[in-house]
């Protein structure tokens, strides 16, 4: 178990990333990649993204072994591992652009020498590890330049093809902790973080392979809500460094059945997308809505709501998540997108 202890001013300091981290969720799936559980939903990319992946990507798998440590320095926080402006950018749009990719993954390269022995040598204690880590270990230019390539490669194989599902689903973690956060305070969203994690005020007890204690003593908490984080929630061994909780986020309750880029089913959603209902759907996605609530708002049966929103997921232009028998509908960028666009007149 993990146990996260918040001081006075811990409270006021909690957050909720502004999207996605590209580092984050390219460590994770990694990790995700070499296990077998998850396959509801994560079986369709793992039988893509291995028959696709260069030998080059697969030198990760030995730095982020499925099960135990991982090196803290692989997942940088927004702060370190990008320029104020960068920071900021993602901070306000909740995506990152390739120069703050590129900053992250300068970051990971630029970690002081003593930090990336120490953490190498735990990973080496714990598991079997290949000659070329040891290289990596002690700096060598060119074990860097090749963790620099193994990063880029594994970025473009296995996360940019699916970026915009994991945009929409960390977004719609968000409609969801904004909802908590609305109606509970603080309090509300650190109890409505699912059933992995509990909190008893002043500690938030999260389920977690070991024993380990965070103490936020004023730095606050940054929860980084993750398509790829499976099956737990994790954070950085490191205690004193800026304190982040990396969530799984739930996954869409009817995902399409084929990949992302199929553009032949989406099109034809797309030409099925017409009438003001449909439109009014959309609208009410892009702040989150439900069925029932939906279907009252606008003046329709249940059914004919679900009715849209099949047309709309299928056309990619929203998401549901269910938990606890709650189902949510969330518009993603491109339906929010084309809502700004177009606009409702448009639409209808």
């Amino acid at each position: 178990m993990l146990r996260v202890v918040f001081g006075p001013d811990d409270l006021a300091r909690v957050r909720v990333a502004a999207g996605p981290d590209r580092m984050w969720e390219i460590a994770n799936s990694v990790q995700t990649l070499q296990r077998r559980d998850g396959a509801r939903a994560f079986g369709d990319w793992r039988g893509a993204v291995r028959a696709r992946l260069s030998r080059e990507s697969r030198r990760l798998a030995s730095l982020l072994p499925p099960r135990g440590y991982s090196p803290d320095f692989l997942t940088p926080t927004v702060t370190s591992a990008t320029s104020p402006a960068a920071a900021a950018a993602v901070e306000a749009t909740g995506e990152d652009s390739g120069k703050g990719f590129d900053a992250a993954v300068d970051a990971v390269l630029s970690t002081p020498r003593t930090r990336l022995a120490a953490e190498l040598r735990r990973l080496a204690a714990e598991r079997e590890t290949p000659g070329w880590m040891g290289a990596l270990a002690r700096g060598d230019a060119e074990a860097l330049r090749a963790l620099g390539a193994a990063i880029r490669a594994y970025q473009a194989e296995a996360v940019a093809p699916y970026w915009p599902r994991v945009r929409a689903h960390v977004e719609a973690d968000r409609v969801d902790r904004l909802r908590a956060l609305l109606d509970g305070g603080v309090d509300g969203l650190l109890a409505g973080l699912g059933p992995q994690m509990r909190w008893r005020p002043p500690v938030l007890e999260v389920a977690y392979p070991v024993r380990q204690t965070l103490r936020l003593e004023g730095r606050g908490l940054v929860l980084q809500p993750s398509f790829f984080c499976w099956p737990a929630p994790v954070s950085l061994a490191d205690a004193g460094l800026p304190p982040v909780l990396v969530y799984p986020v739930r996954h869409d309750a009817a995902r399409p059945s084929g990949a992302d880029d199929a553009r032949t089913a989406r099109d034809a959603a797309l030409s099925a997308l017409l009438g003001p209902v449909r439109a009014a759907v959309l609208v009410a996605a892009c702040t989150g809505c439900g069925t029932g609530e939906t279907a009252r708002r606008l003046g329709v049966s249940n059914p004919a709501v679900s009715q849209h929103v099949a047309v709309l997921r299928g056309a990619g232009l929203l998401i549901t998540v269910r938990d606890a028998g709650r189902t949510l509908h969330v518009a993603t960028p491109q339906g929010r997108a084309l809502v700004r666009s177009a606009g409702v007149g448009t639409l209808q």
